[in-house]
């Protein structure tokens, strides 16, 4: 059974036993944001900060409470927020939680203090699963997932030392202590980790062969060429429409099945990867799934993202 499919079952599970669904008594928590986009982040549809949210709180009675939200299956799946729907040519709402795609449905996933809420309306003909984002930067690494919080590990290769002290200055700047170790000595399974190499440097990591095999496999709408030399941004449905050459970076997260998220500071050489760190922060990496850079230009991925 696929992701949505997952997704599907636990939302009529939850619609049909609502008492079970987070809406007992509790205590409160503070400072939830929700935003709300189209089109991979392209589009903004409104965004709200909540300093009080009831214990009792989950992300569907949050969004219901500040959009105008309708439903299907038994209300536990998001048909349009603020009139803007999903349709029959594979484009619906998904939603990420500190930049984690949402593992059951949204009228059974509790709010924790600090959450980062995030509804996007996009096309999923290339893939109907994308792991991790980046666009709620500093998260996860500030709240953590499902309210608990990770530690941080820089993970850089031998030749990135500049990119490397950027990462951890943008990490640190953001409230994020990190430990900081060479390129493959490994960080576990309870810790975030950044790693920052080129392409080539870090084509022996997992969350690179994810990347080197597409979307479908990443969540990531951005592959290498020409041996590392070039970075190709992709559009919703896959296809490369962009080919940048040396000096370009990306930075990106994902994440498999059995792991916390990993997230991506990479590029086709030194320089490159240079420019991706520097886009470490909450200002560039705002509402964006992924994020390509070369010089001063920065480049959403995908690429024609508008539904």
């Amino acid at each position: 059974m696929g992701h949505r499919g997952r997704i599907l079952l636990l939302a009529l599970a939850c619609a049909g036993a609502i008492a079970g669904c987070g809406l007992g008594p509790g205590r409160g928590t503070s400072n939830v944001t929700v935003t709300v986009t189209r089109g991979f982040g392209t589009g903004t549809v409104g965004t709200i900060t909540k300093s009080k949210v009831p214990g009792s709180e989950t992300v569907m009675r949050m969004l219901e409470r500040s959009f105008h939200v309708s439903t299907r299956y038994g209300g536990g799946f998001v048909e349009s927020i603020d009139g803007l729907s999903g349709n029959g040519s594979r484009h619906d709402w998904f939603y990420y939680v500190n930049g984690i795609q949402a593992g059951q449905g949204a009228a059974s996933t509790d709010v924790h203090a600090g959450d980062r809420i995030w509804w996007d309306l996009h096309d999923w003909s290339a893939t109907d699963t994308i792991p991790a984002v980046v666009g709620s930067f500093p998260e996860p690494f500030v709240h953590g997932i499902g309210g608990k919080r990770f530690p941080t590990a820089l993970e850089c290769a031998k030749d990135t030392g500049v990119a490397c002290k950027r990462a951890g200055s943008g990490l640190n700047a953001s409230g994020v202590p990190v430990a900081s170790q060479l390129l493959g000595t490994g960080s576990g399974q309870a810790t975030i980790t950044v790693i920052v190499g080129t392409f080539n440097d870090i084509k022996p990591v997992i969350a690179a062969a994810l990347l080197a095999k597409g979307p479908g496999s990443s969540g990531v709408y951005a592959k290498f060429g020409a041996g590392g030399r070039t970075l190709q941004l992709l559009d919703p449905a896959g296809k490369v429409v962009r080919t940048l050459g040396p000096g370009s970076g990306l930075v990106a997260a994902t994440a498999d099945a059995n792991s916390t998220p990993t997230w991506l500071i990479t590029g086709t050489d030194p320089q490159g990867v240079a420019a991706a760190a520097s886009a470490l922060s909450a200002g560039r990496l705002r509402d964006r799934f992924a994020l390509a850079v070369r010089g001063a230009t920065d480049y959403s991925v995908p690429q024609q993202g508008a539904s």
